[in-house]
C-alpha cells in the first residue's frame, strides 16, 4: 500500500499513525476520485496510476474531515518524492517568521500489516476494505 507522510514540524518527528493516502479537500462541483487523482499528483509529484481503479468508501477522521478512497494497481519509485506542494506557517511558533514546508515529506509502499500499524487510525478502515476485496484487487 502506498502511503504518505504529512510534512512540517508537527509531524517531524512522528512515525506510526502519522501516515495517510494521498488526499486532499473537494471543491464545490468537484468529483471525489477526480480530487483523488489530482492530490495524487500534486503530493508525489508523478501522475496517477492509469489502472482501474476500485472504491473503498470513505471514513471521518477524528478532526471530522471525511476521506474517501480508491485502490489501483501501480508501480511507483517513491525513494524520492518530486514536487510536493509547499505550505506556509510561523516557525519558530511566535517567532513571527514564516516557513515552507512540502504537504508531503516522504512516501512509501508497506505490507497491509504495517500499513495498518503507520495510518492515522480511521484510514485504517481501508486496509481492511482492501483484504475484503483482495482478490477482486490482485
Amino acid at each position: 500500500m502506498l502511503l504518505v507522510h504529512p510534512g512540517g514540524p508537527f509531524w517531524k518527528n512522528r512515525d506510526d499513525g502519522a501516515w495517510s493516502i494521498p488526499k486532499g479537500e473537494i471543491e464545490a462541483g468537484e468529483a471525489p476520485e477526480d480530487v483523488a487523482r489530482r492530490e495524487f499528483k500534486e503530493e508525489l509529484g508523478m501522475e496517477p496510476p492509469d489502472s482501474e481503479s476500485r472504491p473503498l468508501g470513505s471514513v471521518r477522521q477524528a478532526g471530522g474531515k471525511t476521506v474517501h478512497a480508491w485502490a489501483a494497481r501501480g508501480d511507483y519509485d517513491v525513494t524520492t518524492i518530486d514536487g510536493s506542494m509547499t505550505f506556509e506557517m510561523e516557525w519558530p511558533p511566535r517567532s513571527g517568521r514564516k516557513a515552507a514546508f512540502p504537504e508531503v515529506d516522504r512516501a512509501g509502499w508497506f505490507d497491509l500489516k504495517t500499513a495498518r500499524r503507520k495510518l492515522n487510525e480511521a484510514q485504517r478502515a481501508f486496509i481492511d476494505r482492501i483484504e475484503g476485496a483482495a482478490g477482486e484487487l490482485v
